[in-house]
């Protein structure tokens, strides 16, 4: 199979596209782009996005990725921070308020109008491999302004080529990530598309019902998305009279950035007799674990050359299924963060906290127990997120929000999101049988949908506006 990347209205092969890729290479040379150039790229998921990242990265630009949602304020504030020499954006993202802006459009008609250039294999990255800053994100900023995450090319990739191996990545697959590109995770998608040689689908993601006619009409082999896509679909297909119709040939489905909900993987596997496969990772480390088709435990073994332990408050390593804090030693972990004049602050090399709660089985499938956010409430230290794995056991999906409270230290609102409408005094009786009264909810509030933010994962500051304001439920009382 020729591989190739499809959008909703037409289908070209990655050859063509790389070659138009190596057109836009020389209309950024024209435009001043050296190697090293800070540029700016805001953007939507498009096959014309796809042919401009690979351009950059051929012409040895530094990409600084913006999502193409972000206000105009924020993206200025992020040009400014870089000291990006050109901005790049499409019909549909607001440019930064200052510096020389490019369409995506305009780059890919100067490209066409330029002579073909001629490639004899894949497109040349080696120059952007080297850059210290070949890429620049930046992180979700759930406790603070987000940071830049700067990271050579040659990392990132080797970690991708790392992912590749482990996951099964194959030429004739078909791979369809429903997922923003300019984030760690859609990303990663596109260039394993292309180190591996495979079709891409780039279907409009926050559309599920047309995203599922694109995986049926191109075949698609694997999917990517988060578990708040995995619910959607969901209950989409399980609405028709064909459940399969459009996912028949998904040989893998893989979730990320998100914890998976044991319930949602269980419906998949009475749905297609497939589990999700769930993974860990993040931006500054890269991909770190991952489970697979021959091994679907929790988030799966590290990556080959990752090194992963668990270790209590203290610093001491603890053993298979003690619960302690994952700690990381990647190979693949970024050079650092952009410092307050853009310049790059670098970090060291060696194990990194995470700030995430976990345990390694005796066999190294790591299990992610939430993030470790540490709650004092009536003489007890709870963390939220490993209640939410407990209730989550019992069927439950809901995120736990602290609130202060003068008198217990905090209380506690749990956002249960369910769409069958069940009332809250249903799940306030499901969730306090399975948790001791200390860690009972003052508080629940049922939602049809839980608020996300833009890498798919549930918004906690939006709950937490939400738990700070009136609420659904009158508050209960909850003694020990």
């Amino acid at each position: 199979m020729t591989a190739t990347v499809f959008a909703p209205d037409s289908a070209q092969p990655l050859a063509e596209l790389e070659r138009s890729a190596a057109g836009v290479a020389g209309v950024l040379a024209d435009l001043g782009v050296r190697q090293g150039t800070r540029v700016l790229f805001k953007a939507d998921n498009s096959i014309a996005w796809v042919t401009v990242l690979l351009g950059l990265a051929h012409a040895g630009a530094s990409i600084v990725f913006v999502d193409h949602q972000d206000k105009a304020e924020e993206t200025t504030r992020i040009h400014r921070l870089t000291r990006a020499a050109l901005s790049i954006v499409d019909d549909d993202a607001l440019p930064p308020a200052e510096g020389e802006t490019v369409s995506v459009h305009q780059l890919l008609a100067a490209a066409a109008s330029r002579p073909s250039p001629v490639l004899d294999g894949p497109l040349d990255l080696d120059v952007w491999r080297g850059l210290p800053d070949g890429l620049i994100m930046w992180s979700s900023g759930s406790t603070g302004v987000p940071k830049g995450v700067v990271k050579t090319g040659a990392r990132f990739l080797k970690n991708l080529e790392r992912n590749a191996d482990q996951i099964g990545h194959r030429p004739d697959d078909v791979l369809l990530p429903l997922l923003p590109f300019s984030h760690q995770y859609g990303l990663s998608m596109v260039f394993i598309a292309w180190l591996v040689r495979c079709s891409l689908v780039v279907a409009p993601y926050r559309r599920v019902d047309r995203a599922l006619r694109m995986a049926g009409e191109t075949g698609a082999t694997v999917l990517d998305a988060t578990p708040a896509t995995y619910r959607s679909i969901w209950n989409i297909v399980t609405r028709r009279p064909d459940p399969m119709a459009d996912l028949r040939g998904v040989r893998l489905f893989c979730s990320g950035a998100a914890p998976l909900d044991p319930t949602l993987v269980d419906r998949y596997v009475e749905l297609c007799g497939k589990p999700l496969l769930d993974s860990y990772g993040s931006t500054e480390l890269g991909n770190v674990a991952f489970a697979t088709a021959d091994n679907p435990v929790a988030t799966g073994r590290p990556v080959e050359g990752m090194g992963v332990r668990i270790a209590d408050d203290a610093g001491m390593v603890l053993g298979p299924n003690e619960i302690g804090e994952i700690e990381v030693d990647s190979p693949d972990l970024m050079e650092g963060y952009l410092d307050p004049t853009g310049a790059l602050a670098p970090v060291a090399r060696g194990w990194r906290r995470t700030g995430d709660f976990g345990r390694l089985d005796e066999y190294g499938n790591l299990f992610i127990l939430g993030r470790k956010l540490a709650v004092h409430r009536m003489g007890y230290t709870l963390y939220p997120e490993q209640i939410e794995v407990r209730i989550a056991e019992a069927g439950c999906s809901a995120k736990v929000i602290a609130v202060p409270d003068d008198r217990r230290g905090s209380s506690l609102v749990f956002f249960v999101e369910d769409e069958t409408g069940a009332d809250s005094a249903y799940w306030r009786e499901r969730i306090c049988a399975v948790l001791p009264a200390y860690e009972q909810p003052n508080q629940v509030v049922v939602l049809d949908r839980l608020p996300l933010n833009r890498n798919g994962k549930p918004d906690r500051k939006a709950l937490e506006q939400l738990a700070a304001g009136p609420v659904a439920e009158k508050p209960a009382e909850v003694s020990v």
